[in-house]
């Protein structure tokens, strides 16, 4: 009985030695394959995360690339647009530039224009008024006499200048000489009725200019014609100069 005892805690204590064997040996097994999983999906995860790190590494420079395409794209669109604005403000200010000559040519055009018309007009009259005086003169030839008074100088003047330009060639005369014929500028010389310098230039109307003012008249009126266009225009420059 004992014996057998013994046999079997031998073999019990055998067996359990096996099965303890067999059971680490499992166990082993299964941490094996625990620890083989492990690191299979270790080594998944890190390849898994090296693809990922990969694929973020291209996807910004991707991106980068992407931007600075647009960014070249913007920059082309608004120097085009720069350019674009440029043209338009230069010919804008070229048009504008054009269009102010134009209008200044044009205005000169007509001042021109104006102005000899208006030279045209006062030759015209000025002609027109050495006929009148021309004719006047040669109605009004005057018996010469040793001398005059004033009231028959004006009325010599009336007669040769004309009622229309009588009252400013009076004007002139009235502050010149004071319609003595014989007046003398003890300073300067000049001489009769319009104070001629020198006296002698009316020796052109007439060799009796010293003494006759029919003749300074006749003298007098020729040159208000032809410096100033009328007595009138003569008049109109004294008033402004106090000579003429």
């Amino acid at each position: 009985m004992l014996e057998g005892n013994r046999v079997t805690a031998r073999i019990s204590v055998r067996g359990f030695a096996v099965a303890s064997a067999t059971a680490v040996t499992t166990v082993g097994a299964v941490v094996g394959v625990a620890a083989g999983a492990d690191q299979g999906q270790a080594s998944g995860d890190a390849e898994a995360t090296a693809a990922q790190a990969t694929l973020l590494e291209d996807i910004p420079a991707g991106s980068q690339a992407a931007a600075q395409t647009a960014s070249l794209t913007q920059q082309a669109d608004a120097a085009s647009s720069a350019a674009e604005a440029e043209a338009r403000k230069s010919a804008e200010e070229a048009a504008r530039k054009q269009a102010a000559e134009d209008a200044a040519a044009k205005k000169a055009k007509a001042e021109k224009e104006a102005a000899a018309k208006a030279a045209a007009e006062k030759a015209k009259e000025r002609d027109k008024l050495k006929t009148a005086a021309s004719r006047s003169s040669e109605r009004t030839d005057f018996a010469q006499k040793s001398s005059y008074t004033t009231a028959e100088v004006q009325s010599m003047a009336k007669q040769i200048v004309g009622g229309g330009q009588y009252q400013c060639f009076s004007e002139i005369v009235s502050r010149e000489s004071g319609w003595n014929y014989k007046a003398t500028n003890a300073s300067s010389g000049a001489y009769g009725l319009v104070q001629a310098l020198p006296g002698s230039k009316m020796a052109s109307a007439g060799a009796d200019w010293r003494t006759n003012p029919a003749t300074q008249i006749k003298w007098g009126l020729n040159y208000m014609n032809d410096r100033y266009g009328s007595p009138c225009g003569a008049w109109d420059f004294w008033q402004a100069n106090h000579w003429y």
